[in-house]
């Protein structure tokens, strides 16, 4: 009986692989349709890095005189590096929409790479300013969005706050933008990885204890970029409301 109910177990498992990687594969195959309906240069691109590198790898071959040997691994490294092409411009597209927005640093938060413990909105204002708190290796990473004018308030004030809690750990805060002083949004997650790394795991997992007792100053942001001709007062009037 245990036998058959592993054997069921095996072929549902088996079933919501096959599932799950058919509905990656039609996501892939959406946003490779979007993306080419929106940049024109996607597939010059794609099918020139893959006939540079199978070029190249082929041309090694040719030069050892295993050309024909070679060929297969150059066309696997050319398509690898057609789907590096194409996720760099997908990405590049989506933060250009999503730069400028409100809310857009979080959503940027959120699909950070790596070991960070983010939390969203610890301040913020009617505006739509608002001000993260990211914790890592670092140390405390306050990421500011909004009017330079406004969030430079908040940045100090969030400052002051966790400094009692935090004590000589470093405080690094960073606005979200394209001015002087500002990092693009498209550049967060290089931005953090080169903040030299203070703190050892067991360290941020004794600061985030810490800082679980600080409330959030300020409404709940919108859950990430809000849409083109969204209408700001009635954003406002709800975050007002919560």
């Amino acid at each position: 009986m245990a036998g058959k109910q592993d054997k069921e177990a095996a072929k549902q498992a088996k079933r919501e692989r096959r599932a799950q990687s058919k509905a990656k594969r039609g996501q892939i195959f959406q946003a490779f349709k979007m993306q080419r309906q929106e940049d024109k240069a996607l597939i010059p691109w794609m099918l020139g890095s893959f006939l540079v590198v199978a070029g190249v790898v082929f041309g090694i071959g040719w030069l050892l005189g295993i050309e024909w040997l070679l060929l297969p691994i150059g066309i696997m490294l050319g398509l690898l590096a057609a789907v590096i092409i194409f996720g760099r411009r997908v990405q590049k597209t989506v933060y250009s929409k999503a730069e400028g927005q409100p809310g857009a640093a979080a959503w940027a938060l959120d699909n950070l790479r790596g070991r960070w413990r983010v939390t969203q909105t610890v301040a913020a204002t009617t505006q739509l300013d608002a001000v993260h708190r990211v914790l890592g290796g670092p140390g405390v990473v306050l990421v500011a969005e909004g009017a330079p004018h406004r969030v430079k308030g908040l940045l100090a004030q969030e400052k002051k706050r966790i400094a009692r809690l935090v004590g000589d750990t470093p405080i690094y805060d960073v606005t979200i933008g394209n001015g002087e002083g500002q990092v693009p949004l498209r550049r967060l997650q290089s931005h953090l990885m080169k903040l030299p790394r203070n703190l050892k795991p067991k360290q941020v997992d004794a600061l985030e204890a810490k800082l679980a007792a600080l409330g959030n100053r300020g409404a709940a942001m919108p859950k990430g970029p809000m849409p083109q001709g969204a209408k700001m007062r009635n954003v406002q009037r709800t975050i007002r409301r919560r």
